[in-house]
């Protein structure tokens, strides 16, 4: 088996030794390149061509988001996906990282091996948030009064069974819940979130959320609740 490649950007030493230790002792990784800012990160991603980078948002020098952006735009970089890590759950850290292409956004408290399923998950081309993150997300949207919502969108011709899909992640639901409520198989779920994604020209979870409420598929609710 190839061992995933990872690099690591966060500008507190220990932080960042204890996030290469747990990289590197699990036997489908290696880590390639460490960073204390985020202009390093990004000349580390261009000289390594890691797989996916774990990226700290508050660095010297130049930010996360802004490495992030310079990374998701530079052809050379094609194909390194980046997992944002920080403290905080600000909303304007989480979105300010998606739109510069970051795939995932976990809170650098999420258990060891949340955060190596996210690296996996990344490295398939597979978004994730962790969940107090996708609740926020929900909330925001589902709060949204109508006089300030943006430009409703239009669905392509999605199925029945798509569109049903969609319904579940703009609810913040996971692949294995939506599989138990749909009664089908985690991997068929996986199947329908890539078409979905195709045909929606998007590429992270997060933007699903959004087309489904911008939409209207699914309704804005103040009571919406996420699950775990």
């Amino acid at each position: 088996m190839t061992a995933l490649r990872v690099a690591v950007a966060d500008d507190q030493e220990l932080v960042r030794a204890g996030f290469v230790s747990l990289l590197a002792a699990t036997p489908d990784m290696q880590v390639v390149g460490e960073a204390g800012h985020g202009e390093q990160a990004v000349r580390i991603v261009r000289a390594t061509r890691p797989d996916v980078v774990l990226m700290d948002i508050r660095m010297p020098v130049l930010d996360g988001i802004e490495a992030t952006r310079r990374i998701t735009t530079d052809p050379a970089c094609a194909g390194t996906k980046v997992v944002v890590l920080t403290t905080f759950g600000m909303d304007e850290y989480v979105f300010g990282a998606l739109r510069a292409g970051a795939i995932g956004f976990l809170l650098k408290d999420t258990p060891p091996a949340e955060l190596l399923r996210a690296v996996r998950a990344a490295a398939d081309g597979d978004s994730l948030l962790s969940p107090p993150i996708t609740r926020r997300l929900v909330e925001i949207f589902a709060t949204t009064p109508p006089a300030t919502a943006a430009p409703t969108r239009n669905l392509p011709d999605l199925t029945s069974r798509e569109t049903d899909v969609l319904a579940l992640v703009a609810q913040g639901l996971s692949n294995t819940d939506i599989a138990r409520r749909l009664y089908i198989g985690p991997a068929t779920v996986k199947t329908y979130i890539s078409r979905l994604l195709a045909k929606l020209d998007v590429t992270t979870r997060v933007h699903l959320v959004i087309h489904a409420y911008e939409s209207g598929l699914v309704a804005p609710n103040p009571h919406t609740r996420t699950a775990e």
